[in-house]
């Protein structure tokens, strides 16, 4: 905490101690008259910042987390801990300050202030610190404390039910198959010799007596279906911000759609992993989500999807408009062997397509609403 000299403030003593001296050099009486009460006036708002003030400041939020265009509300509550003279407190919610009058208050008076926050974009917001400011009215000298923490407010993005979408492509309850065998699963492969230490309860006796030689079943390996969500970052990708919003949307009504069916997921957004398991704390990850120059491109998607451990049976990769139709069905090429690929192309107000190529499905999608009759023309 310190004293703390405004621009206007510098200008005012400059201009009173041109002014006096000059008037006294001079001896013009008026001149003189406006550098003393210009010095007076920088007098006056040392005096008015001196001091230490001494409150207890309380900021709260009504809700941390809520879904885009929630209104939601910040109190401030300030308490004087001894007489105090009015001042000027300062929240900062996120890059805009928002400055209210604290009145004159009595030693244990508190005075209370409601503050709008913004909810129209999906954003994490920090919220604080608080500031009280005193000194002049004129803002000549001040002395500025902080107080409180920097709470966040998290502004979920936007998000469709996908209950009514039938599971064919989303769920596998029995596993997947893969190549790798073992000596125990659900998926039978074949016969082979019984070698030392083999599990005698995979003996197939049937065989083994037609044979003469002990033989014992091998299986391939299943594995749980496990969804991959993967959000291109880089802002090149998007033709608009708003399609950017679109895209994340699509990505996290996907995502919650997995979690609530209880299957596993990978979530990664440009270089970034989310390791959520829950709705709200995938909702979390996505209120953070943002573009940037160095961001993952729709085309770079597969690449990424394939750096992960195999264990996925189906891959959705949601980007934007700006990478071309040839670009997308080039890179999907890449995805592993035997991977199920959804490859989701955000336009605004474009139309709904879906184009097979191979395994994956190429589309297209305009309007977050369209979602479900995209997921619904997939499945055919």
């Amino acid at each position: 905490m310190r004293i703390k000299v405004s621009p206007l403030g510098w200008g005012v003593a400059a201009v009173g101690v041109a002014a006096a001296f000059a008037g006294r050099r001079f001896a013009w009486v008026e001149l003189a008259a406006i550098g003393v009460g210009c010095l007076l006036l920088m007098l006056a708002g040392v005096l008015m910042a001196w001091g230490r003030s001494r409150y207890q400041v309380r900021l709260e939020l009504a809700e941390r987390r809520v879904p885009v265009g929630q209104p939601v509300v910040a109190r401030l509550e300030t308490t004087a801990e001894r007489r105090s003279l009015p001042a000027r407190v300062d929240l900062q919610v996120g890059s805009a300050p928002v400055s209210v009058w604290l009145p004159s208050l009595a030693a244990g008076a508190t005075y209370a202030e409601l503050f709008p926050l913004p909810t129209d974009h999906r954003a994490a917001i920090p919220v604080g610190p608080v500031s009280i400011r005193r000194g002049d009215p004129l803002g000549l000298v001040s002395r500025e404390q902080q107080y409180a923490d920097v709470l966040e407010l998290l502004v979920h993005p936007r998000v469709l039910s996908l209950a009514d979408v039938r599971p064919g492509l989303l769920r596998d309850l029995e596993g997947q198959s893969t190549r790798d065998l073992s000596d125990a699963d659900l998926s039978f492969h074949a016969l082979r010799e019984y070698s030392p230490g083999d599990d005698r309860r995979m003996i197939h006796w049937r065989t083994s007596a037609r044979t003469g030689t002990l033989m014992v079943r091998q299986f391939e390996d299943t594995r749980r279906t496990r969804t991959t969500i993967a959000l291109a970052t880089h802002e090149d990708d998007y033709a608009d911000p708003e399609e950017f919003e679109m895209a994340v949307s699509v990505a996290a009504s996907l995502a919650l759609h997995v979690l609530r069916d209880e299957r596993e997921l990978t979530f990664l957004a440009g270089p970034r992993r989310f390791g959520a398991v829950i709705p709200s704390s995938l909702l979390d990850e996505c209120a953070r989500v943002d573009t940037a120059d160095d961001g993952t491109r729709t085309a770079d998607l597969p690449y990424r999807v394939a750096a992960e451990p195999a264990t996925s049976s189906v891959a959705f990769l949601v980007g934007g408009s700006t990478t071309t139709a040839d670009q997308r069905r080039s890179s999907v090429r890449h995805v592993p062997t035997g991977l199920r690929v959804v490859a989701v192309a955000c336009a605004l107000d474009a139309p709904v397509e879906v184009r097979q190529d191979g395994m994956a499905s190429l589309t297209q999608i305009g309007a977050l609403d369209d979602l479900p009759r995209l997921m619904h023309r997939v499945l055919l």
